[in-house]
């Protein structure tokens, strides 16, 4: 292949993840999530945004606790008084307790649906409205042909979606640009104090496109998400 070809393929590469939300961090400039070694994973060492995430939940703790996750994550999208639209299915979800992360509740438009085609019609809508920042939904079912027409909306419209997906049991393929699982972790002592420690996580990337997978534990400290250093929690496991 010549030289000529290899250029045009690299630039057409750059273009295709650029339109796909993967889009490089300005020289000189740190990292806008703080996600660390975790953010490695994706093209260009940069967590995608205008795009969609999809996060798979077994049970009812792992969606709290991709709730906790992914409320991080808005909370630097919405640095500049940005809006969320945040589909829930039961009203689990204790607004004040978003103030934690940084979000106020106000910040938030919380809508209750019962029914996966209204879920999927109502975040296909806000996912279309430019001056919405992130959209969160709460979905079982799901197919390629749905989150493509997701995929397609925020492109044009740079909005960033994130999907709790409730039916671990029956996942298919895609066109999310990552598949994630979220689990809480015990956070460590504080001062002697167990139990009031800084929230932690284990991550799971399942399916990256155009990315790696692995696996990693954030915690969140001071409005930002810091690596949990394994060497430290072998010492914390030791002395327990």
């Amino acid at each position: 292949m010549s030289d000529a070809k290899k250029d045009l393929i690299t630039g057409l590469r750059k273009k295709l993840l650029q339109w796909e939300g993967y889009r490089p961090p300005v020289l000189g400039t740190r990292s806008l999530f703080g996600l660390g070694p975790l953010e490695k994973a994706f093209p260009n060492g940069v967590l995608p945004i205008s795009t969609v995430h999809e996060f798979v939940c077994a049970n009812n703790e792992q969606a709290a606790a991709s709730g906790g996750f992914i409320t991080g994550i808005i909370a630097q999208l919405m640095q500049q008084n940005g809006v969320c639209v945040w589909v829930g299915r039961a009203r689990r979800l204790f607004a004040p307790a978003l103030t934690s992360f940084g979000v106020s509740p106000h910040q938030v438009i919380f809508i209750s649906l019962y029914k996966d085609k209204d879920t999927l019609w109502v975040m296909e809508e806000a996912l279309k409205c430019p001056g919405i920042t992130a959209v969160v939904s709460e979905l079982g079912e799901m197919d390629f042909k749905q989150s493509r027409r997701f995929q397609l909306a925020v492109e044009n419209s740079r909005v960033t979606g994130f999907i709790l997906r409730n039916a671990a049991a029956k996942l298919s393929s895609t066109a999310c640009a990552a598949r994630w699982q979220v689990r809480s972790l015990p956070s460590a002592d504080l001062n002697g104090l167990p139990g009031v420690g800084f929230l932690r996580w284990q991550i799971d990337l399942l399916k990256v496109r155009n990315g790696q997978t692995g696996s990693w534990q954030l915690e969140w400290q001071d409005g930002q998400f810091v690596p949990v250093v394994e060497a430290y929690i072998n010492e914390e496991r030791q002395v327990g």
